[in-house]
């Protein structure tokens, strides 16, 4: 019998110059793409940066020389404007309600919304398929069209200017896309898993609280922050029609407006404030949005 030996292939090893003239090859061909990326942001970053600044002159300096010209002349900057923000209207208690609103407008759906997307993926019960026709209708009714009835619903139930009536009308209008997103990415999860926990005796509770909601955090950040949170934070239309009294920010910063249309000391910081918020927490969870903004789009 004929025995073949395998010959040995060379092992080639690489010059550490021609690494280091391909990884610089390769910085120079993604350059203009950096370029043009830093130039996008830059325009993205420019109406924040020109409120803030905007907000750090006195109103004569902002009429006269415009936000521009702090930088060649710092002089013009000034804090004195959010004291006077902070200190003497009622900026702070509308900051205090708004960020009542949206985290409890936030967290109510969502806990419901992933209860609801759960069992619309892995329950079984008669009416399943019909009962998500139905929630997906719901998707293309404008909120508009419910401000009259829910006002008057309202009323009657004594939930007109609270911040339980405002968390409530916000949860009721975010429940459905909510539970669309979340039944989507849900009903990817790998049907084993869940078959495996229940062989070992996990109830659907258990299987809930320690596979479906770790599984699930990167669509749930996202909906929760991009869609639910900056919704309620940014809510305007709501508030004026569902409150008197417990005014979040943008109602305000609108009634501030409508009554002086020159304080641009007030209006200014008070915007600014009501910016950053939103813009802390979307860098804080950006990590989450790349694995979550297209959950339940592909299998």
């Amino acid at each position: 019998m004929a025995t073949y030996e395998a010959e040995a292939s060379p092992v080639v090893i690489a010059d550490p110059s021609e690494r280091t003239a391909a990884k610089i090859s390769r910085a120079v061909a993604k350059t203009p793409l950096h370029i043009f990326l830093a130039f996008v942001a830059l325009l993205w970053l420019m109406p924040t940066l020109g409120l803030f600044l905007t907000s750090l002159l006195s109103p004569t300096d902002y009429v006269s020389n415009g936000w521009w010209k702090i930088f060649s002349k710092p002089s013009l900057a000034t804090w004195q404007n959010y004291s006077n923000v902070w200190n003497g209207t009622d900026i702070p208690t509308s900051l205090r309600i708004t960020a009542e609103i949206a985290i409890g407008g936030t967290i109510l759906p969502i806990i419901v919304a992933s209860l609801a997307g759960y069992a619309f993926a892995w329950v079984e019960f008669p009416g399943r398929d019909w009962l998500f026709v139905l929630v997906i209708a719901l998707l293309v009714v404008p909120l508009q069209m419910a401000l009259i009835p829910v006002f008057h619903l309202y009323n009657t139930f004594h939930l007109y200017d609270t911040l339980f009536g405002l968390i409530l009308f916000h949860t009721a209008f975010g429940l459905p896309f909510a539970i669309f997103l979340l039944r989507n990415f849900f009903i990817g999860i790998p049907k084993d898993i869940l078959e495996s926990a229940r062989i070992d005796g996990a109830s659907e509770i258990r299987i809930f609280v320690k596979l479906i909601l770790p599984l699930g955090l990167p669509a749930i950040a996202s909906l929760a922050i991009l869609s639910q949170f900056l919704w309620t934070w940014n809510d305007l239309l709501v508030a004026l029609v569902m409150a008197r009294n417990t005014t979040p920010i943008t109602v305000d910063i609108f009634s501030q407006l409508r009554q002086f249309g020159s304080n641009i000391d007030i209006i200014a910081p008070a915007s600014f404030l009501s910016m950053i918020v939103p813009l802390g927490v979307f860098f804080a969870f950006q990590r989450y949005f790349v694995q979550g903004l297209l959950a339940g789009s592909v299998k």
